[in-house]
């Protein structure tokens, strides 16, 4: 096996020695290693959590975290209407109904100023997102949050070690839930996610539901200590609670917990590379991008735009899109469909909602209009041409 470590590889750091250690099971010691928690450890301690439960994907800490929160038939979960459709699925599998809530014009993010009008006596959590990497102003919608005795997700995805007044984004609301698949800042291989919080009881309640009711799980990572003689007798109950097998597995943490130790480093690069792209777009009166506020940080797990070049410009999309490729482009993505317009929830009525066209008038626009391009190059002479094939393509067209 060739060990050499590749100038511009993914998993360049102990990834590779981590999971052959975690493959090693013959080896007393590497047997009983405690990766997952060791991982967990390493996670909360770096965001400033109390408490950090490993999941399988992000997805899976988003449905553990709701359940948490006591969401459950019948209840209602507030939403942005700009982020991808797993909020509304793991609502729905609760029994639960998404409310949407449009976005905020500068920042993307759920507008604060819209929630409250949509909270009823079923309203029992809200979920937030962090889009594109740019923390959502957290503190106003924990007000509401107290105000009306709701539970606040932080979808911190596309966030990790983002800042916001001083802090960790996604460690102000009552969970931070955070994806490592495998286009995000880090990843554990191709899927995996943490929850966070600092609240002993919500903590106990995820980890439970994630490791299939345990009743033995508690709020830090592993189980009670129990001797040997009290489970290993038929009289011995193991579970207290109906849960989901949502645990990340060894050799998963292994590879997530080599890339961790590279965080800085890894985010540190995409704020650098949206840098660029922030600086190929300046200036160009028909590009918009998210407002910065002076109290958050950008993460960049992707640069995102607004495109305005149809309008201004006679330009659509998919002409700028044609041809930033032919000038050597990449190419960008676009902005995932509003969840209720997706085919599998659109056409729906529950809440008080009909999914369809005119819920959420800001996210819709936004929707045909955003243009999402890639930070997660490893090496920064390539993003630098990127951004300079941009830059020149919009000088082409006059900014």
């Amino acid at each position: 096996m060739n060990n050499t470590k590749h100038p511009f590889g993914k998993f360049n750091g102990n990834e590779a020695e981590y999971v052959l250690r975690a493959l090693d099971t013959e080896n007393i010691e590497n047997k009983s290693f405690p990766w997952v928690q060791r991982f967990e450890e390493a996670f909360s301690e770096k965001v400033g959590s109390k408490y950090a439960i490993a999941v399988n994907s992000g997805t899976s800490g988003l449905h553990a975290a709701l359940f948490a929160a006591g969401v459950s038939i019948g209840d209602e979960v507030i939403q942005p209407a700009t982020t991808v459709v797993m909020d509304a699925y793991v609502t729905l599998h609760l029994g639960a109904v998404p409310v949407f809530v449009d976005i905020d014009p500068k920042t993307w993010n759920i507008d604060s100023k819209k929630i409250e009008e949509k909270i009823t006596k079923k309203t029992k959590a809200i979920i937030v997102v962090s889009l594109y990497g740019l923390p959502v102003d957290i503190d106003p919608i924990m007000e509401i949050a107290k105000k009306y005795n709701l539970v606040v997700i932080d979808d911190s995805a596309e966030t990790l070690m983002s800042r916001y007044k001083g802090g960790v984004a996604g460690t102000h609301a009552h969970f931070g839930v955070y994806s490592f698949e495998k286009s995000k800042h880090i990843t554990s291989g191709s899927e995996g996610g943490m929850i966070i919080t600092s609240d002993e009881k919500l903590a106990v309640l995820a980890r439970k539901f994630a490791g299939i009711g345990y009743k033995g799980l508690t709020a830090k990572a592993g189980r009670t200590s129990l001797a040997s003689s009290v489970y290993q007798d038929p009289g011995y109950e193991r579970f207290d609670l109906i849960g989901l097998n949502y645990r990340m597995n060894a050799i998963t943490a292994a590879v997530g917990l080599g890339q961790f130790e590279r965080v800085d480093h890894l985010v540190e690069r995409r704020k650098a590379i949206g840098a660029m792209f922030l600086d190929a777009v300046s200036g160009c009166e028909w590009i918009e991008t998210q407002e910065v506020p002076d109290h958050s940080d950008h993460g960049y797990f992707t640069f995102g735009i607004l495109y305005l070049g149809h309008d201004k410009r006679g330009i659509t999309w998919k002409n700028f899109y044609d041809s930033y490729r032919k000038a050597g482009g990449h190419g960008f993505y676009a902005c995932w469909k509003n969840p209720y317009l997706e085919p599998s929830l659109r056409g729906l009525e529950m809440g008080g909602q009909k999914f369809d066209a005119g819920l959420c008038p800001v996210a819709e626009d936004y929707q045909s209009k955003i243009m999402a391009f890639k930070t997660n190059y490893r090496n920064l002479g390539e993003a630098r041409q990127q951004a300079n094939i941009l830059s020149s393509l919009i000088d082409k067209i006059g900014r």
